[in-house]
């Protein structure tokens, strides 16, 4: 039966390391401020940037939230936005998606300061991954970040692996395999156009699910060897609607060595790498104004 490798565990670390940096940025004189902006009323999001701000103050950061009305105007949305960008005392921003439909063409992402892109969706901060960066210097996006943070926490060698994500997003699958690359793993990434993925898949030392399909990877594609890990970054509803993957846990358990649980696995992580980017975000505004 496979190891659940779990976020709690891993969680309380890095809490603990970001309560002790926030505490010294505070008595250089910098409490992290984080600025989210939330437009309409989409439920998903109101939880999600509620979390968020509760994460922030538990590490002894600042967040507010600026929210506007679905309807509001493409003028006045950009104004607000760039009024957080040019405030100094904002270390960190990001618009929480989906936007409405009249504000969707907008490219937010590159809208944002790359210094205080804590998201790491700035051409800036993706072209330092695609140069080679690990996160060191760089804003990371947060679901690649924090899946890293798991395997390493579970002293996962990625050196060497044959890695397959399955799921091309800007989000989550382009990064991640730019990342697992400069681990030195060998990635192959995977989509809905991919020619024979089961057999892609058995072939893997790691899989990173994330398509947002529910329960959609099972047995068939694993390895009868049973030693790969699944890494699930799905958040579906099942036909019952309890939360799931994109990974059948029931129907893996038995032919994997480790398995991401849906919820409390990387789900958590997200928001804990929010948390590094936006204490790295902050530490390095504070170095360029030494």
């Amino acid at each position: 039966m496979a190891t659940l490798l779990r976020a709690a565990p891993i969680s309380q670390r890095i809490v603990e390391d970001l309560t002790q940096k926030c505490a010294e940025l505070k008595k250089s004189g910098t409490t992290p401020h984080l600025q989210v902006m939330l437009v309409g009323e989409h439920s998903p999001s109101l939880i999600y940037t509620s979390n968020k701000k509760k994460f922030m103050e538990k590490i002894g950061a600042t967040c507010d939230i600026h929210k506007l009305p679905a309807d509001v105007s493409e003028e006045e949305f950009i104004r607000d936005l760039k009024r957080f960008a040019n405030d100094k005392n904002v270390n960190g921003l990001f618009v929480q998606l989906p936007l409405p439909k009249h504000l969707s063409h907008l490219d937010v992402g590159q809208m944002v300061p790359y210094e205080k892109d804590v998201d790491g969706f700035h051409a800036q901060n993706l072209y330092a991954i695609m140069a080679g960066d690990t996160g060191q210097k760089a804003l990371v996006p947060c679901t690649p970040k924090g899946i890293i943070t798991m395997l390493k926490e579970a002293n996962i060698e990625l050196e060497g692996k044959k890695a397959v994500v399955i799921g091309r997003s800007m989000i989550v699958g382009k990064p991640m395999m730019l990342l697992l690359t400069n681990f030195n793993a060998t990635v192959t990434l995977c989509h809905s156009r991919t020619k024979d993925l089961q057999r892609v898949c058995q072939d893997a030392d790691i899989i990173i699910a994330a398509i947002g399909r529910a329960k959609f990877l099972d047995n068939s594609f694993l390895s009868p060897q049973k030693n790969q890990i699944l890494i699930d970054v799905g958040i579906n509803h099942d036909e019952n609607g309890n939360v799931c993957g994109d990974i059948d846990q029931d129907s893996v358990m038995d032919f994997c060595e480790i398995l991401t649980p849906v919820p409390g696995g990387v789900g958590k992580m997200t928001i804990l790498s929010l948390g590094e980017n936006l204490i790295k975000a902050t530490e390095n505004q504070i170095g360029k104004l030494k």
